[in-house]
């Protein structure tokens, strides 16, 4: 069954360490399997809280989407996100297609 993380950036705090991010980033989805289903495209918050930037990406299974965030080419890029702005991470299971 597939997995999902849904990533938003909710405040940027320092943009020269997103840079990084987004420079290191990239190579962690290299040994794991994902298929981006929403990036950086166009958004509208309908209820809640406003957002900067969202994320989806799927992964064959709950299992591969934890072993690509705590590979450890991801967690060496995360430190860079930790500095540089506030996140949301939410892990999900799919739904089993029939």
């Amino acid at each position: 069954m597939p997995a999902y993380v849904v990533i938003t950036r909710e405040k940027t705090r320092n943009q020269a360490q997103l840079d990084q991010y987004k420079e290191l980033a990239p190579a962690s989805f290299k040994e794991h399997p994902v298929v981006f289903r929403a990036r950086h495209g166009r958004r509208e918050v309908l209820e809640g809280s406003g957002i900067e930037e969202i994320l989806i990406l799927e992964f064959p299974s709950y299992e591969d989407a934890k072993a690509w965030y705590h590979s450890p080419e991801y967690q060496a890029a995360s430190k860079h996100r930790f500095q540089g702005g506030d996140y949301r991470f939410l892990l999900t299971d799919g739904i089993a297609l029939q």
